[in-house]
C-alpha cells in the first residue's frame, strides 16, 4: 500500500520539478545578451600622445606609480617586441606611451 503512494509522490514531484527546470530554462534564453569580454579601443593613434592614450596602451591608469609603469611596459613590450615577431611601429609607440606617462618626452611624437 505504501509503495504506490511514494511511486505517485516522486512521479508529481518529478512533474512539478521538471516544469520549474522548463520555465527557468525559458528564462535563462531570454535574458539579454551581456559581453563578458571588456570591450576593445577602437579608434587609431592621436597625432601627439597623450596620457590618456598612452595609458590605454599600457593597460593602466593615468595616475599609475612608475614601478608599476615599468612593469606595464615590460609586460607589453614582451608580447609585442620586433625580435619575438611584433611590429616596429608597435614597439615605438609602446615606449612612446612609457616615456609619456613618466614625463620622459617633450611631445615630439613617434618616430613613424
Amino acid at each position: 500500500m505504501v509503495a504506490p503512494l511514494l511511486a505517485g509522490i516522486a512521479v508529481a514531484a518529478a512533474a512539478y520539478a521538471g516544469k520549474y527546470g522548463i520555465q527557468a530554462w525559458q528564462a535563462y534564453k531570454a535574458r539579454p545578451i551581456v559581453p563578458r569580454m571588456r570591450k576593445f579601443y577602437e579608434g587609431g593613434f592621436q597625432p601627439t600622445m597623450t596620457r590618456r592614450e598612452a595609458a590605454q596602451i599600457l593597460g593602466i591608469r593615468e595616475s599609475t606609480p612608475p614601478d608599476k609603469i615599468k612593469d606595464a611596459h615590460r609586460k607589453v613590450m614582451v608580447a609585442n617586441h620586433p625580435d619575438a615577431g611584433g611590429s616596429h611601429y608597435l614597439a615605438s609607440k609602446i615606449n612612446e606611451a612609457k616615456d609619456v606617462l613618466l614625463g620622459k618626452t617633450k611631445g615630439g611624437g613617434s618616430a613613424f
